[in-house]
C-alpha cells in the first residue's frame, strides 16, 4: 500500500514538474521571441495548471503548480530579469489575483475530473450488476429447466431396462425417440451456454470478421434442419451480396433459437419466413411466425431469461434461456433485438450494424 502511494506521489510530482517545465519553455521563446505582452504569460500558465490538474489526484499539484508558476513568472518574465523581486508596487495585487485565478481554476478541473471518475465507476458497477443479474436468470433458468428432460431421459430408460419385454415395439420407439428429444434438448442448452460463456468470459473479445449474410443464413437453416427434419422455413434475402461484422458462430446460434422458437411454440401449420432486409448501415434479421403469438403480458421481459418460468404453460422448456442468450449476443455486437406480436403472430427482429463500432 505504501510503495504504491510512493509511486503515485511521484507520479504526479513528475507530472507537475515536467509541464511546468514545458510551459516555461514555450512560455520564454514567446516571450523574448515573439511578444512580451504579460496577458500571455498568464495565459500559458493558466493552460499548465489546469493541465495538470487534469492528470494529477487531487488538489494538491494544481495548486503547488499555481505557487512555482507565480515565483517564476516573478523570476524569468518580470523587470529586472533573472531575479526575484517582490518590491514592486503591482507585484502583490497581481500575485494573489492570479494565485486566486490558478487555484480556482485547479480545484474546478479537480473536481471535474473527480466527478467524471465517479460516473465512470458508477456505470461499471451498472454493467456488473446487470452481468450478474443475466448471471442469476441463467443459473435459475438453468437449474429450473435442465431437471425435466434429466427426468425424462432417466425415467424412459428405466422403464426401457426394467420391462424391455413387456413393451411393444412401438411403444419401444415412441420412448426412445422421447430419450432423442430431450439429449437434443440438452445438446442445444450446452451450446447456447457455451455461446454466452464465450462472450461474457472477463477480458474476452468477439472474434469478428466481415461474414456473406447468405452463407451464414444458409449454415443456421441446414443446422436446424438436422435438428428439426420437417421444420418449414421460407427464407427472403436481397439480391446483393451483403457483408457484415459478426462472430459468425454466435449469429448463427441466435438465428437457430429464434427460428427453433418460431417451430416450435407458434403452433401453426404455415411456414416461418426469415426476411433479411438491407438498409443503409445495418442489416435486419426478422423472424416471423403465424401462430399464437406472445403473451403480451411478459413481452417486455421477454429477453431477461424469466419468460420461460412466468409464460404460458404451453411454452417450451429453455425458451426464455435461448433468447436471453440472444439478447446478449446481439448487444455484445452493438445491434439491437426486438419482440412484438402481429395480426397472425408473432415476430422476433434483431439488427446489426454493417460497420463494426470501436469502444
Amino acid at each position: 500500500m505504501q510503495k504504491n502511494t510512493l509511486k503515485q506521489i511521484t507520479h504526479d510530482l513528475l507530472i507537475t514538474v515536467g509541464l511546468l517545465l514545458v510551459t516555461t519553455s514555450l512560455t520564454f521563446i514567446l516571450f523574448f521571441q515573439v511578444s512580451d505582452n504579460p496577458a500571455n504569460i498568464a495565459l500559458f500558465y493558466i493552460f499548465g495548471i489546469l493541465t495538470t490538474a487534469k492528470h494529477t489526484n487531487g488538489y494538491f499539484y494544481g495548486i503547488l503548480a499555481s505557487g512555482l508558476g507565480i515565483l517564476i513568472i516573478n523570476c524569468l518574465f518580470t523587470y529586472p530579469y533573472f531575479s526575484i523581486n517582490f518590491s514592486l508596487p503591482d507585484y502583490p495585487f497581481t500575485f494573489f489575483c492570479m494565485l486566486a485565478l490558478s487555484i480556482l481554476s485547479s480545484a474546478a478541473t479537480s473536481r471535474i475530473k473527480r466527478q467524471s471518475e465517479l460516473l465512470a465507476s458508477r456505470e461499471k458497477q451498472l454493467m456488473e450488476a446487470e452481468k450478474e443479474k443475466l448471471r442469476a436468470n441463467l443459473l435459475r433458468a438453468v437449474s429450473h429447466d435442465l431437471r425435466t428432460p434429466l427426468t425424462g431421459i432417466l425415467g424412459s430408460c428405466t422403464s426401457l431396462e426394467e420391462e424391455w419385454d413387456n413393451y411393444e415395439p412401438e411403444e419401444c420407439r415412441k420412448l426412445i425417440s422421447n430419450i432423442h428429444d430431450d439429449a437434443s434438448w440438452l445438446l442445444n442448452m450446452v451450446e447456447n451456454l457455451l455461446s454466452i460463456t464465450h462472450i461474457q468470459t472477463e477480458g474476452s473479445k468477439l472474434n469478428t470478421s466481415l461474414e456473406i449474410v447468405d452463407e451464414v443464413v444458409a449454415e443456421s437453416v441446414t443446422r436446424l434442419k438436422k435438428r428439426l427434419p420437417d421444420a418449414d422455413i421460407n427464407v427472403t434475402l436481397p439480391s446483393d451480396i451483403l457483408m457484415v461484422p459478426m462472430d459468425a458462430m454466435l449469429v448463427e446460434q441466435v438465428l437457430i433459437n429464434l427460428l427453433e422458437n418460431a417451430v416450435l411454440h407458434s403452433h401453426s401449420e404455415q411456414p416461418v419466413q426469415m426476411i433479411v432486409e438491407d438498409h443503409p448501415h445495418n442489416v435486419y434479421f426478422r423472424i416471423i411466425d403465424h401462430g399464437v403469438g406472445l403473451n403480451e403480458e411478459f413481452v417486455e421481459h421477454i429477453f431477461d431469461g424469466s419468460y420461460s418460468e412466468s409464460a404460458s404453460p404451453d411454452v417450451r422448456k429453455g425458451n426464455g434461456i435461448g433468447l436471453s442468450i440472444c439478447h446478449s449476443i446481439i448487444t455484445a455486437h452493438n445491434g439491437t433485438i426486438a419482440a412484438r406480436n402481429h395480426e397472425t403472430g408473432a415476430e422476433f427482429l434483431f439488427i446489426l450494424p454493417k460497420e463494426e463500432i470501436h469502444e
